[in-house]
């Protein structure tokens, strides 16, 4: 289901019931009255009561609202990110088509392009995008790195599918690439989108001073490497059937997996379009911490969407991580405690934007709100 079902599905969702309830407050307010009038003939004893109801009610309603609106704030963000998805992805599926042509040895190229234009959601691309137009940069100067760390994250996902990392059979849908080009081109595919995502960037940045680049190269190899995605994998790795053996893994370790297996790339990913974009060095503070905050919130729902939904619906093998003994938010804090936690760092995300005009904003507000609301 793309996001835009998703939130436009919500969206006619909550306005359905919303007029519901209009209407029953109506019809409730209607005979409210009529009792009203029939309690102030029995006495002054019976009308107090009634006037405290009402008062109670109407504390009640005014709370619904307050809710309500803030749903339908929420489903908007959702809707004007789903349109900037939609404007941006054509631009981002042909420039990363554009970054790996067939050309020999055509099978190894293959299987580079396999995995890379197996859609996806390009939240990658879109939020280095989205900050570097936030703070006054063309799409243009940030598409290259945009398109590189689609190629990091490709490389993740095709070496973390094999069978010796998480053994899967699907992803995005599609069989994985070992299931189709064999575990030593998945694995050579992999290195060479990993390579050949420094030299895009180095080489096909224009118009950018070079030390931006130089430093945008920097905090790249910086989140793929033991201090950040890899890092996080190794974590993840060591903490693997802990649990099982009564050794349960802590808070803080899971934090650490989180927060440098995904959060790092979508970081890095804020931070690089704030660079290119010609940020201020508080723009990159600030906008780092919101990248942060929703890299960890991504994988708090992550983590809760493998336990509750289909592997259709995820697209890749549903409820993997209980099944090997992984430690996650619903299995260490349960499933109402971590739906908390990624509402909270959501809100906190967000407030990081507040600083900024809001229609500039809006992509990276949206993306934060799908992010909390997604299925898949």
């Amino acid at each position: 289901m793309s996001v835009f079902t998703v939130a436009s599905t919500s969206s006619m969702t909550f306005f359905s019931s919303f007029s519901s309830r209009i209407s029953m407050s109506s019809s409730s307010a209607s005979s409210s009255s009529k009792r009203n009038v029939s309690s102030s003939l029995v006495g002054f004893s019976s009308s107090s009561s009634s006037s405290s109801s009402r008062a109670t009610g109407k504390r009640r309603e005014k709370r619904t609202f307050r809710i309500e609106a803030m749903a339908v704030a929420d489903t908007n963000a959702e809707i004007d990110f789903a349109k900037y998805v939609k404007e941006k992805n054509a631009a981002i599926e042909q420039a990363l088509s554009d970054s790996v042509p067939t050309i020999y040895p055509e099978r190894l190229h293959e299987s580079m392009r396999y995995s890379l234009l197996a859609g996806g959601k390009r939240i990658r691309p879109c939020l280095a995008i989205a900050a570097c137009e936030m703070v006054g940069g063309a799409q243009e100067v940030v598409m290259p790195t945009a398109c590189a760390l689609e190629m990091i994250h490709t490389m993740s996902l095709i070496h973390d599918d094999l069978p010796m990392m998480d053994n899967d059979d699907f992803r995005r849908g599609v069989p994985t690439n070992h299931k189709v080009y064999g575990e030593e081109m998945a694995i050579l595919a992999g290195d060479a989108l990993l390579s050949h995502a420094f030299e895009y960037i180095a080489r096909e940045t224009k118009g950018v001073p070079a030390e931006k680049i130089l430093r945008v190269i920097a905090d790249v190899g910086k989140c793929v490497g033991s201090e950040g995605l890899v890092g996080g994998q190794v974590v993840d790795i060591e903490s693997e059937g802990l649990a099982m053996e009564g050794k349960p893994v802590s808070l803080e370790t899971l934090k650490y997996i989180h927060a440098h297996k995904t959060g790092a790339l979508l970081e890095t990913a804020v931070v690089s379009g704030a660079i290119l974009g010609g940020g201020t060095e508080e723009d990159i503070e600030r906008l780092g911490k919101y990248a942060y905050d929703i890299g960890l919130a991504f994988q708090v729902v992550d983590d809760i969407l493998d336990c509750t939904a289909t592997s259709e619906e995820l697209g890749k093998t549903a409820g993997k991580d209980v099944a090997v003994g992984k430690a996650t938010y619903p299995s260490l804090l349960g499933l109402e405690e971590s739906q908390r936690i990624a509402d909270e760092l959501i809100k906190s995300a967000k407030e990081q934007l507040s600083v900024y005009d809001q229609k500039k904003a809006a992509p990276l507000i949206g993306l934060a709100d799908y992010i909390k609301n997604r299925k898949n």
